[in-house]
């Protein structure tokens, strides 16, 4: 009689582990893509942003729309609209911006932030938190200041700029959507790309982005990755987690996704890192570290 009772639960548990390899994976391997289409003739935010999220969240939706999924109403709209802005124009377009100038690598350790923001505009939302987390923001903010400081972060002033607005932008459009009126896990990632993508471009067309040349395929192919693997599948994991699990274990890839970007930076695009963007880097994920446990140990 145990048996079946049981199931359930391990198949939740099996939906857990394999939505976060996916989210850990994936978007620990997008800012690598990333570079790869910028460098074969890509615009940012008007192609490798905004184009790939537009196709990307235009097939999600029609695909559930046509297995008769609702769409999102006009209130649902408006809040996909906001985490639209925050987490695809702020969060990710900033951050392909941002690797015009800075290496694939040390854009995801700036990234890792994320996490540390998240508690800040947390406790903004009347979620408290605990000495030890107050303690692990502040060694992470550390080591955010360590690396703006003297990294060769600091080489690249818009770099520099555009990577302390992502995390900041990333982690307040995941806290406000929280307990908002949304629609569905899918339908709210397809809505979110819609929405941001439109942004992008209107953002990416005012700025002047055009194609200097025809991009290459190694470019093309690296933009095709972002969009079925980084857009359709790890981004909607990602909402679909956001709505099963603790926030400390959804934001958990922050301090993952780093290391298998610096990782995958030095083994396929020669990027090499310092000592001091190491050692910042460990900082930072102390921190992060040192919240993550905090939460689940208060639980």
């Amino acid at each position: 009689m145990s048996a079946p009772a049981q199931a359930p639960a391990q198949a939740a548990g099996l939906a857990v582990v394999v939505a976060l390899a996916i989210v850990y994976v994936v978007w620990g391997s997008t800012y690598l893509a990333i570079r790869f289409a910028l460098e074969g003739g890509w615009p940012p935010l008007l192609a490798v942003s905004g184009a790939r999220f537009l196709v990307a969240g235009g097939a999600m939706y029609a695909f559930l729309r046509w297995r008769g999924v609702p769409a999102p109403t006009g209130a649902q709209w408006k809040n996909l609209a906001v985490m639209g802005l925050m987490l695809l124009l702020l969060g990710n377009g900033f951050v392909v911006l941002a690797e015009q100038s800075v290496s694939s690598g040390l854009a995801a350790v700036a990234v890792a932030s994320v996490p540390l923001w998240m508690g800040l505009f947390g406790a903004m939302f009347g979620q408290r938190p605990s000495r030890v987390e107050w303690l692990g923001i502040a060694i992470g903010f550390a080591g955010v200041v360590w690396l703006n400081a003297g990294s060769s972060l600091s080489a690249s002033t818009s770099g520099l700029v555009l990577l302390l607005v992502a995390p900041v932008g990333w982690a307040f459009g995941s806290v406000w959507s929280r307990g908002r009126d949304l629609p569905s896990p899918f339908m709210a990632a397809a809505g979110q790309m819609l929405c941001g993508s439109v942004m992008l471009i209107v953002v990416g067309l005012l700025r002047g982005e055009s194609f200097d040349a025809v991009p290459t395929l190694h470019g093309t192919l690296a933009l095709l990755y972002l969009a079925v693997f980084g857009s359709i599948i790890a981004f909607s994991t990602y909402v679909w987690l956001l709505h099963h699990v603790r926030p400390a274990l959804v934001s958990s890839y922050a301090y993952v996704n780093p290391a298998i970007a610096v990782a995958l930076g030095a083994w396929l695009a020669g990027e090499r890192f310092t000592a001091h963007d190491l050692g910042a880097m460990a900082v930072i994920l102390a921190g992060v570290v040192t919240i993550t446990l905090a939460r689940v140990l208060r639980r």
